[in-house]
This record gives C-alpha cells, sequence and structure tokens, in this order.
C-alpha cells in the first residue's frame, strides 16, 4: 500500500494533477452552510473538487454567500427529512459528507422530537437516496462513548447518555452497516470559522472571558480532548483522497496531544486575558465526557492535526473581540 504524504497527496501526484483529477468528482455536503461545513468547502474547492452544498438554512446561508461565485460550487437549499427532494440532490454524488444533524445534547434536548427526525430518519433519508458506489464519510462524536474509564479506542463499546449520543450513535451504526462508509468520531470542537458556534466549550469559555470577563465553570477535572474546526475539515479531505488505501471505517479524529480538563483550558486562558472564574459545584455534563481518547488508528493513516492549543487560544482571544453581539434591551 502506498504510503500518503502529510499534505494529502499521494508520493509522485502534483498539486495540479490532483485538482485535475478531483474535477471529475462531486461531493455532497448535506449541513454545508454549518460550522464544519463552512471551512470544510472552500478546501473542497481548492482541491478541485465540485461540491453541492445541501442545507435547510436552520442557522442563515451567510457562511456560504461568498461560494457562490465559483465555478464548481452550488447550493441546494433541503431539508434531510424530505426524502424525495434530497435524492435529487445526492444521486449523482461521487462522495457525500454527512455533516447535517442537530448537534448537541442541550439542543436535542431542548428538541427532542426533532433530533430523532433529523438525526435519525434523515440519515436513514440519505442512505436510501445514495448509490452503492457513492462514498459515504459520516460526521460522528465521542458523545457515542458516553461514560468510560481508561482510554477510548474505536473499539470501545459505545454507551450514550444523552439523546444526542443515542441519535448520533444509532445514525453512525446505520452508516457503518450500509457498507462504503468512514465513520469518524471527532473530539470537541473549537475554533473560528464564518459560522461560529459559541455554544462549544472551549469557544465559550474564551467568549465569557473576552466580552465577559467573568466564567462559571462545573466539572472543573473533566477531561476531554478537542480538535480545531480547520483540521475537522482537513480530516474530511485526508479521507476522501486517501479512500482506496483506508484500511478501517471507523476512526477516532483528534490528537493525544489536546487532552485538557476544563481547568487547564481556563489556565491557559489566564495567561492571555484578564478575567474571573468561580468553580462551581453544581452543574453536570448529560454526556459524561470524562476520559482520554486514543488517535493512533488515524495517525497511522498519516494524518496529523496543524493547529495546538496555544495556537488555536491565540485565534480566539485575537478574533472574539471582532464578534459583538448587542443587547438591543440593553443602554450600556
Amino acid at each position: 500500500m502506498a504510503n500518503p504524504a502529510a499534505d494529502g497527496r499521494l508520493p509522485g501526484v502534483t498539486d495540479a494533477a490532483q485538482r485535475a483529477q478531483n474535477a471529475d468528482q462531486l461531493v455532497v455536503v448535506t449541513g454545508g452552510a454549518g460550522y464544519i461545513g463552512s471551512m470544510l468547502i472552500p478546501r473542497l474547492l481548492d482541491q478541485g473538487y465540485r461540491v453541492r452544498c445541501v442545507d435547510n438554512l436552520m442557522y442563515g446561508g451567510q457562511a456560504i454567500l461568498h461560494h457562490f461565485l465559483h465555478p464548481r460550487f452550488s447550493f441546494a437549499e433541503v431539508d434531510i427529512t424530505d426524502g424525495p427532494a434530497l435524492r435529487r440532490q445526492v444521486q449523482d454524488a461521487d462522495s457525500v459528507v454527512h455533516l447535517a444533524a442537530l448537534v448537541g445534547y442541550p439542543l436535542c434536548k431542548k428538541m427532542p422530537r426533532r433530533a430523532v427526525e433529523v438525526n435519525v430518519d434523515g440519515t436513514q433519508n440519505l442512505l436510501d437516496a445514495l448509490r452503492p458506489q457513492t462514498r459515504l464519510l459520516y460526521g460522528s462524536t465521542g458523545s457515542n462513548y458516553g461514560e468510560v474509564e481508561g482510554i477510548c479506542t474505536e473499539d470501545t463499546p459505545l454507551n450514550p447518555l444523552s439523546l444526542y449520543g443515542e441519535t448520533k450513535t444509532k445514525a453512525e451504526g446505520m452508516c457503518r452497516a450500509r457498507g462504503n462508509c468512514v465513520a469518524m468520531r471527532f473530539a470537541t470542537a473549537f475554533g473560528l470559522a464564518p459560522r461560529i458556534r459559541l455554544d462549544l466549550m472551549i469557544n465559550d469559555f474564551a467568549w465569557q472571558a473576552v466580552h465577559n470577563r467573568y466564567l462559571v465553570v462545573y466539572e472543573r477535572r473533566f477531561r476531554r480532548t478537542f480538535i480545531h474546526v480547520s483540521d475537522i475539515a482537513r480530516a474530511f479531505l485526508h479521507m476522501i483522497d486517501r479512500w482506496d488505501h483506508l484500511q478501517h471505517d471507523i476512526y477516532n479524529v483528534g490528537h493525544d496531544s489536546m487532552n485538557y480538563t476544563k481547568e487547564d483550558i481556563v489556565g491557559l486562558l489566564k495567561q492571555r486575558l484578564d478575567f474571573l472564574v468561580h468553580f462551581a459545584e453544581i452543574g453536570s455534563d448529560d454526556d459524561k465526557r470524562d476520559y482520554a481518547v486514543d488517535y493512533s488508528r488515524i495517525r497511522a493513516s498519516g494524518y496529523e492535526i496543524t493547529v495546538d492549543i496555544d495556537r488555536g487560544l491565540g485565534e480566539l482571544v485575537a478574533g472574539l473581540p471582532l464578534l459583538r453581539i448587542r443587547n438591543p434591551y440593553s443602554n450600556v
């Protein structure tokens, strides 16, 4: 088996040749106007792929506006719960990156019926619509593991504790059972993107520290691993480019060096910002994410992250002051 280069190309393949080869390939990104999709689509276009974004615009379309001038970009406003409409958009795809979902346990807890309709039933609609030869890349989550002692590997039994974890675990199993699929269990995402998410832990901590100068943290010693959103986008490209050389259908995606407690993250932020912090005794994470994860499998495939915690926090501290959300009912 060829040993892929770290930049995503096989040995002897030039950038120009790779892009020319990719021009014949259509990649459909469901949920492409969201946090990860808004970082992935420009990278796919840059690598020469034709890209179709399929999104219901739950959070608007501002993150993809600048792509409409690109000759290899197209968009369809489609909800994945609409099976016939979805079929029309994916039936000619060479690869599908499936990101469309209600993400996070708070949102799924708030909208439980919708969470099942989108995360599970919508995924079934997608599976029903795909041709057998279409490659499927499923954006999964470490929340599938639930409460774990020790280090999680891809073989660790799944024990989701929240509705979010349950729906993502079920959808992941459906995708893997279909075959011609790679499921990717990502570490907790962070970082700036055209469609920013401030509910993610590190992004939230940084936002509160920058704008409110005060932060309340529960479960201060709970540990998890993190990955910058740009490295998530790179991971999807990595899998598409190496498809014929992959040896597994499930990968933990992250890096062992990005394993930190909540208290660790607060300490790193305090090296950059002056703010107050209160470590509370009350409060809990429904997913019980408190564990380390083994990433040796994806590293063996040639993937490495490019953004460490220092660089990622530096980006947030520098960039978040520009994101100003004004309360219309405040005079301050």
